[in-house]
């Protein structure tokens, strides 16, 4: 039998040490998952939170790791430009955009565009006069109709007084396309039908406090209202406890925008005649959708609109 000498045997234990020592290579490494940003008004708002919800839950089914920031108050308009522009800093790979401001938001597309991130706009449409003077270019639109759903208000409106009101109107932030919108679909609705008439408009700037004082201020200014169309039901809500410190529940009619939760209960409880659903996770999804197409390179349809319906305490009933 053949022996082996030391240096051989030392070669061969070496060699079977080496051997079980090495691992198998590792597998390569898991792509990360593309990033997306979504700049909301605020998280103050169920709109807004609804509209999280739906963006995450499709971030969860796509695998997209969704960044959600936003302001504290939806009037804040400088502070959602500083996120917006801290979010292409860190390079996302695309963002999501509610504008706080039509207008004041241009200059921020503008620097995403130059950082090559696109862009999605959701609910809130961006003025088409800024956006055409700084060339900026949008890569897809996400929201409702405002228009039709103001249209839609006043003609509820009509149809539940005879065509007879005295109507208090709460304005969202002025020269901004989502409450400007909506108050023309309602002017242009209730034009034709002589005896409602407008008798103040006044901005109650989306928030729940402010629409208490406003319409507060409104109704001792004119007390004759008996209607009111608020365009949010953050301002809509705000005007109920109004109208219930004056003493006034059942005696004015208060039709919204959202029709969020808080809402439908004043719906159902008949403190609130109606108000306009809009679909805001509908919303959230479509935008995460649209943006992971754009970084795969593929292009979404220019603008997608979600559907409105009004809910009043008859529909309610139904479901």
């Amino acid at each position: 039998m053949k022996t082996l000498r030391p240096t051989s045997y030392l070669a061969a234990l070496l060699g079977l040490v080496l051997t079980g020592c090495t691992k198998p290579a590792p597998d390569p490494k898991t792509p990360a998952q593309p990033r997306v940003a979504l700049v909301l008004k605020t998280l103050n708002n169920p709109f807004f939170i609804d509209m999280q919800k739906g963006a995450q839950e499709a971030a969860t089914r796509l695998g997209v790791d969704l960044v959600v920031q936003a302001a504290e108050r939806e009037v804040d308009v400088d502070k959602q430009m500083q996120i917006i522009e801290n979010l292409i800093q860190t390079r996302v790979e695309a963002l999501c955009i509610t504008p706080s401001g039509s207008k004041e938001v241009v200059p921020a597309i503008a620097k995403a565009n130059a950082a090559g991130i696109p862009v999605v706009i959701v609910d809130t449409r961006v003025d088409v006069g800024a956006a055409a003077e700084a060339g900026i270019r949008l890569d897809g639109f996400v929201g409702s109709d405002n228009y039709e759903g103001g249209k839609l208000a006043g003609e509820y409106l009509i149809q539940v007084t005879g065509g007879r009101a005295r109507v208090g109107l709460l304005e969202g932030i002025p020269g901004h396309e989502t409450g400007d919108s909506r108050l023309k679909g309602f002017h242009d609705a209730v034009k034709g039908a002589p005896g409602v008439k407008v008798v103040a408009s006044q901005t109650a700037n989306w928030e729940r406090d402010q629409g208490f004082t406003v319409f507060q201020n409104m109704l001792q200014a004119h007390p004759e209202i008996d209607a009111l169309f608020a365009c949010s039901d953050m301002m809509a809500l705000g005007a109920v406890e109004a109208i219930a410190a004056a003493g006034k529940t059942g005696q004015i009619r208060v039709i919204g925008f959202d029709a969020v939760g808080d809402a439908r209960q004043a719906i159902a409880a008949g403190t609130m005649l109606g108000s306009v659903a809009q679909f805001p996770s509908e919303m959230g999804r479509l935008a995460v959708e649209d943006a992971l197409k754009l970084i795969r390179g593929e292009k979404p349809e220019a603008e997608q609109k979600v559907r409105i319906e009004l809910v009043t305490k008859a529909t309610l009933s139904e479901k």
